[in-house]
């Protein structure tokens, strides 16, 4: 990745550190003065964020570092380590939020907020659905696993805040128990979000790979001329990488040089129509027998 490609992704990144900040102290101390159960359960969710935000971005860091003796592969995996945290993160605070507003509507215990929590609320999503587009503009651009978690989770805040909203409305008319009720529904959204980034994060750390794109890697390499047949074809993530390890048969009779010409048409191709960063080639010979 070029240095301009970084300096953005290091921008976006902090964007969403500084914009969780200023969001989660608004909502905290707002939601105290207007005794909103729900803009509470919202405010905390950014205090997740926060740290989930600054763990994404300590990933990318780190993932940056070049390979050294003890990683022969580099750090990029760190990046999904840091994803991985946060989702713990925010599946702690949503199972929080749940089973303190779930004890509310057991004791009955409602206030009704001032509708100025409303205001602020909605002014939230308004401002996360911004942070969203932009951070996954730049997730696609990178291709930061990491980032993308982040947009996803920018997106969520957004959704969060429009029901929140709702709920300080709905208490405001006279319903004060929708109040806690949207909390609830709250909570539910940060533990799906989280549950969501954990599954993708331990997905690619532990090697798994979409199926069909495996496909699509064999039926490229299958049309490269001199290649008799795919053997096997297996391909992993490593952070933001693609990694691709192929095993064809060629023609037999062909020299080395022939051989190693075919597998550096292979890389090439792999690479300029998949992304396929590297590409690991093994080569039998074709069975005379076939």
């Amino acid at each position: 990745m070029d240095k301009s490609l970084q300096k953005q992704l290091d921008t976006a990144a902090f964007l969403s550190i500084l914009a969780y900040l200023i969001l989660a102290a608004i909502k905290v101390i707002v939601s105290f003065r207007t005794n909103s159960s729900a803009l509470l359960a919202d405010g905390l969710n950014n205090v997740t964020d926060i740290g989930a935000s600054l763990a994404v971005f300590i990933g990318i860091k780190i993932a940056r570092k070049p390979r050294d003796l003890d990683h022969p592969y580099g750090h990029s995996r760190a990046e999904q380590i840091a994803t991985l945290i946060a989702s713990f993160i925010m599946m702690s605070v949503g199972l929080q939020v749940i089973i303190e507003n779930v004890r509310l509507l057991i004791k009955g215990e409602f206030e009704t907020p001032n509708s100025i929590a409303a205001i602020v609320a909605f002014a939230s999503g308004i401002f996360m659905i911004g942070i969203y587009f932009y951070n996954n503009k730049i997730a696609k651009k990178t291709k930061s696993k990491g980032l993308e978690a982040s947009a996803k989770d920018n997106l969520s805040d957004a959704l969060v805040s429009f029901g929140t909203t709702i709920g300080v409305l709905g208490a405001s008319f006279g319903y004060p128990i929708i109040d806690p009720i949207v909390a609830i529904i709250v909570g539910g959204i940060i533990c799906k979000t989280a549950w969501e980034i954990f599954y993708e994060a331990s997905h690619s750390l532990t090697d798994g790979f979409d199926p069909d794109e495996m496909v699509l890697f064999t039926e490229t390499v299958e049309k490269v001329p001199g290649v008799y047949k795919v053997v096997d074809l297996r391909a992993r993530m490593y952070g933001n990488t693609t990694i691709a390890d192929v095993v064809i048969e060629v023609d037999g009779g062909i020299d080395v040089s022939k051989s190693h010409s075919i597998t550096d048409q292979i890389e090439m191709i792999l690479h300029e129509q998949h992304s396929i960063q590297y590409t690991h080639i093994h080569v039998e010979p074709k069975s005379k027998f076939r």
